[in-house]
């Protein structure tokens, strides 16, 4: 059997995996809780799998161990400063947030929780947020679509075109019956797959060269500066850049709507410790990766052509073919974590927060399902237009958009969890702010303004945010809700709480 049919057999087994994940789902699903945050039944493993599959992508897998391939270790100030965004996330977000949201009155999306936590009655702040979110999101989804689409087409040679509709229908399939649930389980296994490769390909590309001193050696001889995690072409600035990529963790969507998920905020703990556990290990098999890659191929067959397939060439050179398939969907894997995450999201937006804003009366729980299955296939069918011709364009966004979500959305929702002075105004005020820095600093170049657009966009938003509220004043049953939404997270972390209600 050539290795091209046990590729094939790999991804097929894969995709049939992830589709029985979303019929399972489709049975357990009744009513827009279930289907937006699984009835808030999730789990400490499946949030943090979740979370952290949904957050990685494809960068995880071929981004990463390709700019360490290229430059060593002193491009892992990225993965530093997103592992450091991701625990502080965890630890500060993630309970409040749990607890809080439920207290507003059973928020199920970030714009509708915004509007509720401000007693927002004319519905604007809930309304732009919904909307930024619906935008970014539509191209996030494409962007994965795109990326899924040229997969197949380096991988397997197929058309583009083709490639990107079996990627986006999968996803699509699972995500649209099963909802919240279906991404949630299928993230798990993407989420396993994704470290059981990242640390199966450096051990046996460690065993390949012999062992960890003989991997050292050869590293060392080939280039001993590939070990320095501060280079010559190392500044300050640089390195702020890649630290910061972590505060855009506060303000992604598709990866805090996982801590409402939780069946309780006491398990946020539980949590952070599987979720940032996952991803130093993901991390570091990455860098291993790279590591490994460098003694490989510039040992025994010189450098490759594409810094990128690193993690694909070792698997392809040191496991059996039907192994090396699943390698392949690995980064498969990581690409359709992302996407179903994303759509998903996007389906909220038009539902909850646009939707029924504008209807502005309540849906039967059969109904309500019904619109979110329709927003999915809405979102879906833009975003497959959208990428119907690779665009670079689209995935150049991505960047701009991580700045976007976290310098608009991340220091709003900080307040909201910790500051009882938030206002509306104020909110609404710093999101506009957050999102216009990043828009404006991203177009200039030279000195401070190389700095990475999310750290200016960030601030400005939280000193907007703070000015406007010390201007206005919040109604008075705000405060009494933050009070007891902290007083339940109190009561959780002495382990005494029960379940919050609305």
């Amino acid at each position: 059997m050539s290795d091209h049919a046990y590729q094939t057999i790999a991804m097929i087994v894969y995709f049939v995996a992830m589709i029985l994940i979303g019929l399972w789902a489709y049975r357990r699903t009744t009513d827009i809780d279930d289907y937006m945050l699984a009835g808030r039944r999730l789990g400490p493993v499946a949030t943090a799998l979740s979370a952290g599959a949904s957050d990685m992508s494809g960068w995880l897998l071929m981004g990463l161990p390709g700019a360490l391939y290229v430059s060593g270790l002193v491009e892992l100030w990225i993965a530093i400063g997103l592992t450091v965004g991701a625990w502080l996330n965890w630890k500060y977000t993630a309970p409040r947030l749990r607890t809080y949201t439920q207290v507003a009155h059973n928020s199920l999306t970030i714009p509708t929780f915004l509007g509720r936590r401000l007693h927002d009655s004319s519905r604007l702040l809930q309304i732009t947020a919904g909307i930024i979110t619906l935008v970014f999101f539509t191209f996030y989804v494409s962007s994965g679509m795109v990326a899924g689409g040229k997969f197949f087409n380096s991988s397997f040679g197929m058309d583009y075109r083709v490639g990107m509709l079996i990627v986006a229908g999968t996803t699509v399939l699972y995500t649209l019956v099963g909802g919240f649930l279906a991404v949630a389980y299928t993230d798990v296994v993407q989420g396993l797959m994704m470290v059981t490769a990242l640390v199966a390909v450096p051990v046996a590309g460690i065993i390949h060269l012999g062992g960890i001193g003989p991997l050292v050696r050869t590293v060392t001889e080939l280039d001993p500066t590939t070990w320095a995690l501060w280079g010559a072409s190392t500044t300050v600035l640089g390195v702020v850049s890649s630290i910061a990529w972590g505060l855009g963790y506060f303000g992604q969507p598709h990866i805090i709507v996982r801590f409402m998920a939780l069946e309780s905020p006491q398990q946020a703990r539980a949590g952070r410790r599987i979720g940032i556990g996952w991803m130093i290990l993901a991390c570091l098999g990455a860098a291993a990766t790279a590591i490994v890659g460098i003694a490989v191929h510039r040992r025994d067959s010189g450098s490759l052509a594409d810094p990128e397939t690193v993690f694909l060439s070792l698997g392809q050179l040191l496991f059996h073919p039907l192994v090396a398939g699943f390698m392949l969907a690995a980064i498969l894997a990581a690409i359709m974590s992302t996407i179903s995450s994303q759509l998903l999201v996007s389906s909220s937006a038009l539902v909850e927060d646009l939707y029924r804003a504008f209807l502005k009366r309540d849906l039967t729980p059969q109904r309500s399902v019904l619109i979110g299955r329709i927003g999915v296939l809405v979102v879906s069918v833009i975003a497959a237009i959208l990428a119907w011709d690779a665009n670079d364009t689209i995935l150049r966004l991505v960047a701009f958009a991580w700045a976007g979500f976290g310098a608009a959305f991340g220091p709003i929702v900080i307040l909201t969890l910790y500051w009882r002075r938030l206002t509306r105004w104020g909110a609404l005020a710093g999101m506009a702010t957050g999102a216009i820095v990043v828009a404006i600093w991203g177009t200039l170049e030279g000195g401070v303004f190389d700095v990475y657009e999310i750290l200016p966009g960030f601030l400005a938003n939280l000193a907007m945010a703070m000015g406007v509220s010390f201007l206005s004043t919040p109604p008075p049953a705000v405060a009494e809700e933050f009070s007891r939404a902290v007083a339940l997270v109190e009561d959780f972390s002495r382990g005494d709480g029960t379940e919050a209600h609305s």
